[in-house]
């Protein structure tokens, strides 16, 4: 009998007791998840997030001494950390925020009044290696506030190390598909779509998916 897969790991960073307490609980509620740390302000949340090398970690945007965007970029940004996945969760579903929190590394963005299925879901969606936005923060958010970046705007020629076809992918990932819906759309195989995606994420100097949700609205590959 094979031995049951490591649970993910998760680092609680809010710095409301009543919120990481009620979130602990949920979460050592499932079998396949363990919480292994909080922290209660974002530069704690750093220095957890390089101690005990967490999955994913519960990122609070609102953080004292160092806001959850900050403290994302940081975690993003410091070797040994690259598989550490951050889910950013807020009360506040603002597009600057959503932008903001993307290209600091994020990999997903839910709001607090998620309810406790759909929390789960967006843990382990993301810990596969896969980019979540909720429902109520749509991709139309990010492509309207993008373009009003137009001087933060990626050169076209950044494109031209992809192929046709990894431009294609790329734009699927941008509008959400995964790598089953992208093979089904391109009529290759999941494995095909999955190989395109890293190749483009490798090519783009991209962390992960939702990195590259982010440079298919900035090179215009997507708009809405």
């Amino acid at each position: 009998m094979s031995a049951a897969p490591a649970p993910i790991r998760v680092l609680l960073a809010d710095d409301e007791g009543l919120v990481r307490s009620g979130f602990k609980v949920l979460l050592d509620l499932e079998d396949d998840i363990t919480v292994v740390g909080e922290a209660t302000t974002g530069a704690e949340a750093v220095e957890r997030a390089r101690a005990l090398r967490p999955d994913i970690v519960l990122m609070d945007i609102r953080m004292p001494k160092l806001d959850g965007i900050q403290a994302t970029a940081q975690i993003a940004q410091t070797r040994g950390l690259e598989q550490v996945r951050v889910l950013i969760l807020t009360t506040y579903d603002t597009d600057e925020h959503v932008f903001d929190a993307l290209e600091a590394g994020a990999a997903g963005f839910l709001l607090k009044d998620a309810g406790p299925a759909e929390l789960l879901h967006a843990i382990r969606v993301i810990v596969a290696g896969q980019a979540l936005l909720a429902p109520r923060i749509t991709r139309r958010l990010i492509g309207q506030f993008t373009a009003r970046r137009r001087a933060t705007q990626i050169a076209e020629e950044r494109l031209a190390v992809l192929t046709e076809r990894e431009r294609e992918v790329l734009a699927l990932v941008g509008r959400g598909l995964n790598n089953d819906e992208i093979g089904k759309e391109l009529f290759l195989s999941p494995a095909t779509a999955r190989t395109h995606v890293s190749h483009a994420m490798t090519k783009l100097g991209a962390r992960d998916r939702a990195q590259l949700v982010v440079i298919a609205y900035q090179t215009g590959l997507v708009s809405r």
